[in-house]
């Protein structure tokens, strides 16, 4: 994991669109019947195909160059230990001066973001505790898959997780300093940044002795849904590791997540560091500064309540 900003190809919706049906065609020889526009975040975007013979997918645009080989990578990975469908590629396809940006295409997961499944903010806490229970039974089985270093996927070559952990938060810290000195991040920010770096190795005091593979983007919003709410896949994998476990499980507090007991849960069944909470404040707030390096987007709501948590966990030590 690199973090510098990352230059992003200009891809509006109609070409979201358009290259979808050119790409259905060129690879898999079938003709759109229908395409719709289902969204995207900083660097992706996504629609919705529907073939003439009835056959469903989803094409999955990476306006960056370098991230589709690693995204199919860390699919086919994750699907092979995944108790919960992880969905399959059909094709990948880089940019050309037809389509100028890369992309793949993926076997549709049935039902939406648990995110936006609004009847799921009010199902009865049993029930909650329920979908928690089976997203972390998937996910131990993910973390099940070790490694014998520690890294990236795609090339784990550290003995230990700080040996690759450590750098990467260096150089995320040292970006943050320039950007406050630059005026571009707020001093709440940098200074639970530089509190929190002075504790680094109380933190990190223990030592992490598996190298686990991890989903790495795995929250409410990555975790689709069906009827009755019942899970039917999990999506989206970002930075895909062999890494400390709980390196997976501050996602898991993001956005509605707290609501259903997602990291509690998890650490009431497999266990827990000694300063799990201090490292999980941690992982959040690198991580939210990294996507802030890499994209340029600073989302207040999101950094807010991480900068505050940071800072609560600092005081327990």
């Amino acid at each position: 994991m690199k973090a510098e900003r990352i230059e992003v190809l200009p891809l509006t919706k109609e070409q979201v669109l358009g290259y979808a049906k050119t790409a259905v065609k060129q690879k898999l020889g079938k003709t759109a019947a229908k395409v719709r526009y289902l969204g995207g975040g900083s660097f992706g975007r996504v629609a919705f195909v529907r073939c003439e013979d009835g056959q469903k997918l989803v094409v999955k645009f990476l306006r960056a160059k370098g991230m589709t080989e690693k995204e199919v990578h860390d699919l086919g990975l994750l699907a092979k230990v995944s108790t919960i469908k992880i969905p399959d590629v059909l094709f990948t396809r880089i940019g050309d001066d037809e389509i100028p940006v890369d992309c793949y295409g993926m076997e549709q997961i049935e039902g939406k973001s648990s995110l936006f499944a609004r009847g799921m903010l009010f199902i009865g806490k049993k029930r909650r505790k329920r979908f928690a229970d089976t997203v972390t039974t998937a996910l131990h089985a993910i973390h099940a898959c070790k490694n014998d270093k520690f890294g990236d996927t795609m090339n784990a070559d550290c003995d230990g997780w700080l040996d690759f952990y450590r750098p990467f938060a260096e150089e995320v810290l040292e970006k943050a300093e320039a950007y406050f000195a630059a005026g571009k991040l707020k001093e709440k920010v940098i200074l639970a940044m530089r509190a929190a770096w002075e504790k680094f190795d109380v933190i990190f005091s223990e030592e992490v002795r598996e190298a686990c593979l991890i989903h790495g983007d795995l929250n409410v919003g990555n975790i689709m849904v069906g009827k009755g709410y019942e899970i039917t896949g999990f999506i989206d994998p970002l930075n895909s590791a062999y890494a400390d476990r709980e390196y997976d499980l501050f996602q898991f507090d993001n956005l509605t997540g707290k609501r259903f007991f997602l990291r509690e849960t998890y650490i009431e069944k497999y266990g827990a560091s000694r300063y799990c909470m201090q490292k999980l404040a941690f992982y959040g707030l690198w991580n939210e500064v990294y996507c802030y390096i890499k994209s340029g987007v600073l989302v207040g709501f999101i950094m807010d309540p991480l900068v505050k948590n940071m800072n609560r966990r600092l005081k327990e030590i």
